[in-house]
């Protein structure tokens, strides 16, 4: 009988399936003003250095959550583009402490208020490749072709997020979230990735936080 590798193979996704663990820590460090009318909230991430630059996929996935949260987010590129040059790539600061002067220049803070941005979420962070092992071999013969092996990695997310009222121009409080997750491609005959979500995983947590701190603001 031929159909003991498919069920075999069932049988390790079912044992394997991809796994995620996080943890999500937050800071308040003042209450939360009530947004006006025409105000609205921008999510920035970290840019510049390529290698530690905050994923572009992650702050999109921040940004949405909040949408569907209700809260009046404004796009991070409108939000760049009203603020030209100030947050493009070569000029954005690097550090939460460097946003923090950068916000205080009287032309930005100036700029800030004619944008109607009232409160800025900034991230920090980045998910890396982590350990990795196993092995995986195909071949192809006269009845087609077959693998068999397994493979796995790890996948580490690290972020941060501030918030900050650009009302008072200062922090109102941090989240921090990590996440770990264990990723496999068992193969008998047919290779099947078992992809953990660690950065799904990790904008949830930080995104569901950032949404308890900011929904006061619109109650």
């Amino acid at each position: 009988m031929r159909c003991w590798p498919a069920a075999f193979a069932l049988l390790l996704t079912a044992i394997l399936g991809g796994c995620v663990s996080s943890s999500v820590e937050q800071l308040r460090q003042a209450p939360v003003g009530v947004l006006k009318e025409g105000e609205t909230i921008v999510v920035l991430g970290r840019r510049q250095n390529f290698r530690h630059q905050t994923e572009a996929d992650f702050t999109r996935c921040v940004q949405n959550t909040l949408t569907r949260k209700k809260l009046p987010v404004k796009a991070e590129q409108d939000f760049m583009d009203e603020m030209f040059p100030w947050f493009q790539p070569r000029m954005a600061p690097t550090t939460a402490e460097a946003l923090a002067k950068r916000l205080q220049e009287p032309a930005i803070a100036d700029r800030l208020k004619q944008t109607g941005t009232r409160y800025i979420v900034w991230l920090d962070g980045i998910t890396r490749r982590g350990e990795d092992g196993g092995s995986l071999s195909c071949s192809v013969g006269a009845g087609g072709g077959a693998c068999l092996g397994l493979l796995w990695w790890e996948d580490d997310a690290e972020y941060e997020a501030v918030i900050w009222d650009m009302q008072t121009l200062k922090s109102m409080g941090k989240i921090a979230v990590e996440a770990s997750g264990t990723s496999y491609v068992p193969a008998v005959i047919i290779p099947i990735p078992l992809v953990a979500p660690t950065q799904s995983a990790a904008c949830r947590g930080v995104a569901n936080q950032i949404g308890e701190f900011l929904t006061k603001a619109i109650q």
